[in-house]
């Protein structure tokens, strides 16, 4: 996960204002020639070569899916005008499906169209409804008799449907007579944001909040908490926070954004180490060796009121987050990664045979710390996620088992094979940094992510390294997030940031939401991303 490793975050989005719809049609020349596939998998849309222009019956218009990142899955392609926006154009949600107005309205608004929340769709219409019973975030898009048609198996899955109309509407200006059926293969598509070593604005989060929303992401990770940084408002301990920080009104807006968005806010405070900013304003929490040097970033575990501060912040941000999980962290904590940490922190291993008995090793005691942690949070309702080093072998204390594994790296001290870890049926989020880490300065030994890189050798199933894990594991990977860290914090600017993880966010989201090999090489990727914003 961290510390000298870490990395990137979003673009702003580009906005569909359907005033410029026609113009966003791409010529003949804009994207590689592929054939159109009218069959269960669909390919995105080839477009003609300028020597052999188009010349589509007036009344059957081309059949192609439509233009979206993540490609849509199914595309059953039918005879018929196809569907482009008119005038009169609104956007209508169903009778009874009263939930779906904020759905309808941003769609409305960025095609620069009406609404209404009453009444069936006529002519020209997109109307919005629900059709409870299919895959979570599922949607089936029809474009029929004049009309278009989103149905989602929930809000979210509507939600998705209407990007996609979206995307098509600024790629081709146009939706073709047919039926998309389309659904996410993994349920968690996101990406972390390292706050705490990089100061971020509200407004550039938000800005990709929105990004993410177009791109089907649902998840945004906050670490505002490192040795370099506190950067959210405390009341219960404002002398911890950074001087450069987000309000808690600032917060809340980013959360009500995401919430639209169908995107979960999910914060992460590491903890036992990583709380360097915390014991800035608490030098007495420090861990110290057995020689009385301080060790970076680490809190002593032995005292108890390391956990009472900890567990405050836990209880005062745990409401500011309604989402349902929390990263409780737990990765390199220093003592761990001696040669021999009894030896070199004989507290901790006085403390650890005290509350766990003879057996128990300075391991066991930061295993029970998490545990503690996690219980702290379960009154709150919260699924708790932390890194794959926070998870040790072996030792008298065993992690929760209920907790999610954020599989990052397997070059630390005693790092286990992720194999290890599904083996014992956890599950597991894919962050590995060989492929997803945007670390900026580029330390150690990390270089930018490419989208290429992401789209043409990374998948799920890649959690370390460059070799996948068997496919037999495949419903145990909840998903994948790209990770951006501010090891070097003035390396890039926010603009630079955003441009620089504009393709691989959008590489991420394909093999995420598509668990199949990709219809189009990567040229022909990129130029449907181009087209698509």
């Amino acid at each position: 996960m961290m510390s000298q490793f870490r990395g990137p975050l979003a673009v702003a989005a580009a906005s569909l204002l359907v005033p410029l719809i026609a113009t966003a049609v791409p010529s003949a020349s804009s994207a590689p020639a592929e054939p159109a596939a009218p069959s269960t998998k669909a390919a995105p849309p080839a477009k003609a070569a300028p020597s052999t222009p188009a010349a589509p019956s007036p009344k059957a218009g081309p059949t192609e899916p439509p233009s979206a990142v993540p490609s849509v899955q199914e595309y059953d392609a039918a005879t018929g005008p196809g569907w482009q926006p008119q005038r009169s154009t609104r956007v209508v949600v169903a009778p009874g499906d009263s939930e779906l107005a904020d759905e309808g309205k941003l769609l409305a608004q960025e095609m620069k169209r009406g609404f209404s929340s009453t009444g069936s769709g006529r002519a020209g219409d997109i109307e919005l409804a629900l059709a409870p019973g299919g895959a979570p975030e599922s949607y089936t898009l029809t474009v029929r008799d004049g009309r278009v048609r989103v149905t989602g198996a929930d809000e979210a899955g509507v939600f998705y449907g209407t990007r996609t109309v979206k995307q098509a509407l600024r790629a081709d200006g146009r939706l073709s007579e047919g039926v998309v059926r389309d659904k996410p293969a993994k349920p968690q598509r996101g990406l972390m944001l390292d706050t705490a070593r990089k100061h971020y604005t509200a407004g550039w989060i938000e800005d990709t909040v929105r990004e993410m929303g177009d791109l089907k992401l649902n998840q945004l990770v906050l670490h505002f908490s490192d040795d370099q940084g506190f950067r959210i408002a405390s009341e219960s301990h404002p002398e911890i926070v950074s001087e450069q920080h987000l309000t808690k009104a600032e917060v809340r807006r980013i959360v009500k954004l995401a919430q639209s968005r169908h995107i979960e806010v999910i914060p992460e405070i590491d903890s036992p180490g990583h709380l360097g900013a915390v014991m800035r304003a608490h030098p007495d929490l420090q861990l110290r060796d057995v020689n009385g040097a301080a060790t970076p970033g680490a809190v002593d575990i032995s005292n108890p009121a390391s956990a009472r501060i900890v567990d405050d912040l836990l209880n005062e941000y745990a409401g500011l987050f309604p989402g349902r999980h929390w990263h409780l962290g737990g990765d390199e904590y220093q003592a761990l990664m001696k040669r021999d940490p009894e030896a070199s922190y004989p507290q901790l291993a006085r403390a650890a045979v005290s509350k766990y008995g003879s057996g128990a090793r300075i391991q066991d005691l930061a295993t029970g710390w998490l545990n503690d942690r996690a219980a702290a949070l379960r009154p709150h309702g919260k699924r708790l996620k932390s890194w794959n080093d926070g998870l040790h072998a072996g030792g008298v204390v065993k992690a929760d088992q209920d907790r999610e594994v954020e599989y990052w790296t397997g070059k630390e001290i005693g790092a286990r094979q992720p194999a290890e870890y599904l083996s014992e049926g956890r599950k597991l989020v894919n962050a590995n940094d060989e492929y997803l880490y945007y670390v900026l300065g580029e330390p150690n030994t990390f270089t930018y992510p490419t989208g290429r890189r992401i789209y043409e050798s990374w998948t799920p199933l890649v959690l370390r390294g460059t070799d996948p894990v068997p496919a037999r594991y495949a419903d145990q990977i909840l998903g994948g997030r790209l990770a951006i860290w501010g090891d070097l914090p003035n390396a890039q600017t926010e603009a630079e940031v955003a441009r620089g993880i504009h393709l691989p966010l959008r590489a991420l989201a394909q093999k995420t939401w598509d668990a199949d090999k990709p219809a189009l090489d990567w040229e022909g990727f990129k130029a449907l991303a181009g087209r698509t914003g």
